[in-house]
C-alpha cells in the first residue's frame, strides 16, 4: 500500500495544495518499507487526486484540504486524513497504528495561512 504526506521539508504541510510536494511512503504490512519525495506539479483545480492515484496511493495525509478535493480523492479510492501535524514517518506511524484520526477540518479559503486545522 502506498501512503502520501502533503509534505513542507520533513514535515505535514498545513495544506495539501500548496506543499513543497508528497512524501510517498510505500509500506508492506505495517511496516514502512520505502519512501520517496515527489516534487508538487502544481496545484490545479482537480488535478492532484488524479496523479496521487496515478502513483499508486491509497491513503493521503495532510494538515487541511478542501471539501472539493477531499471529495474527489475519495471518489478516487482514496482515503483522506487531515488535521495531521508533526513529521512525516511520525504521523504514517501513527496511522499504521491506527491512532492517526482525521479531524474532518476543511478548508474554506484558498490564502492557506496555515488556518486549515
Amino acid at each position: 500500500m502506498k501512503i502520501a504526506v502533503a509534505s513542507d521539508a520533513t514535515n505535514v504541510s498545513p495544506h495539501f495544495g500548496h506543499c513543497e510536494g508528497f512524501t510517498v511512503f510505500e509500506v508492506e504490512g505495517q511496516k514502512i518499507s520505502q519512501q520517496v519525495f515527489l516534487p508538487n506539479p502544481g496545484h490545479r483545480p482537480g488535478f492532484l487526486p488524479l496523479f496521487l492515484k496515478d502513483q499508486g496511493v491509497k491513503v493521503i495525509i495532510a494538515g487541511g484540504m478542501g471539501a472539493a478535493a477531499q471529495e474527489l480523492f475519495k471518489g478516487n479510492g482514496i482515503e483522506v486524513i487531515i488535521g495531521a501535524s508533526g513529521s512525516t514517518q511520525e504521523v504514517v506511524t501513527k496511522y499504521l497504528e491506527g491512532v492517526l484520526e482525521s479531524t474532518g477540518s476543511v478548508c474554506h479559503e484558498h490564502q492557506h495561512q496555515d488556518s486549515c486545522r
